[in-house]
C-alpha cells in the first residue's frame, strides 16, 4: 500500500534519513521502532507531506506523492494522529471532530456514529473545549478525527505517549479491532514494546536515520532489543 525507496531528508546540514526503504503492506499494522532521535517522526512527516524529501520516492497505492502538497494526503485516504496529539483546545469536541469532514469522498456532513461507538467518552462530551480534556481523552479525540476522513491508512506517532494505562488498552483495542475488522492499514512509531509486541504484525526498527532490521513481529527478538532499542 505504501511504498518508500530511498528517500533522503535534511534538517540544515544535518541527514536525518539515509536511503530509506520501508514497504507498508495493505491490511497490516507495521510499527517503526528505535531510540529517541534515529528520525522516525521526521519519517512520518515526510509521509504526510510536511517535511520535504530531499530524493527518493514515497508510492502511495501505485501512485507517486513524493512532491504532493500535503493537503491533499488526506484526501487520499491517510489518517494521520501526530506526536502530542495536535487538537485544537479552543475548538469544542464536536468542532475538532468535523474538521476532517471536508477530505471525506462522500460529502458526509455529520460525524459517523462509529466515532462514538469506539470512543463512547466523545459523545459524552460533544461540546467540552478540546483543551479541557485529559490527556487520554484528547488522543481518543485525536484518532477520532483522523478515523472520521474514512481513512485506508492510518498513521499514528506515540499513541501512548503520557497515557493512562486503561486508556493505552483502549486504544490498543480498537487499532486491533480496525485492523481486524475492516482491514485498515495502520503505521505507527511506538516507544513501548508490550504495546507494540501487541497489536503489530510487522516491525521496522531505525537507527540513525537508517532501516536497520524488520520483519514479522514474531522475529522481533531479545538480542535485536537490546541491540537497537534498550536505553
Amino acid at each position: 500500500m505504501l511504498t518508500i525507496e530511498k528517500i533522503n531528508q535534511f534538517y540544515g546540514e544535518s541527514h536525518t534519513l539515509w536511503d530509506l526503504d520501508l514497504d507498508v503492506q495493505a491490511g497490516a499494522c507495521t510499527c517503526i521502532m528505535g531510540r529517541n532521535g534515529v528520525g522516525k517522526t521526521t519519517l512520518l512527516q515526510c509521509i504526510m507531506g510536511l517535511l520535504p524529501v530531499v530524493s527518493g520516492s514515497l508510492r502511495y497505492q501505485g501512485e507517486e506523492m513524493t512532491s504532493m502538497a500535503a493537503e491533499r494526503r488526506a484526501g487520499m485516504g491517510i489518517g494521520y494522529v501526530p506526536q502530542g496529539r495536535q487538537i485544537f483546545p479552543l475548538l469544542t469536541v464536536e468542532e475538532n471532530l468535523q474538521i476532517g469532514l471536508p477530505a471525506r469522498k462522500d460529502r458526509l456532513r455529520q460525524v459517523p456514529e462509529f466515532i462514538y461507538e469506539l470512543f463512547p467518552v466523545l459523545k459524552e462530551m460533544l461540546t467540552r473545549r478540546g483543551g479541557d480534556l485529559s490527556g487520554g481523552q484528547q488522543q481518543q479525540l485525536a484518532i477520532g478525527r483522523a478515523l472520521v476522513i474514512e481513512p485506508k491508512l492510518l498513521i499514528l506517532d506515540e499513541p501512548t505517549e503520557g497515557i493512562q494505562p486503561n486508556i493505552v488498552h483502549h486504544i490498543g483495542d480498537i487499532i486491533s479491532q480496525l485492523n481486524a475488522e475492516i482491514g485498515l492499514t495502520v503505521l505507527l512509531v511506538e516507544q513501548k514494546l508490550p504495546f507494540a509486541r501487541r497489536v503489530a504484525d510487522h516491525f521496522c526498527i531505525l537507527d540513525r536515520g537508517q532501516a536497520v532490521a524488520g520483519g514479522e513481529i514474531s522475529e522481533l527478538t531479545d538480542e535485536l532489543v537490546k541491540q537497537h532499542l534498550t536505553v
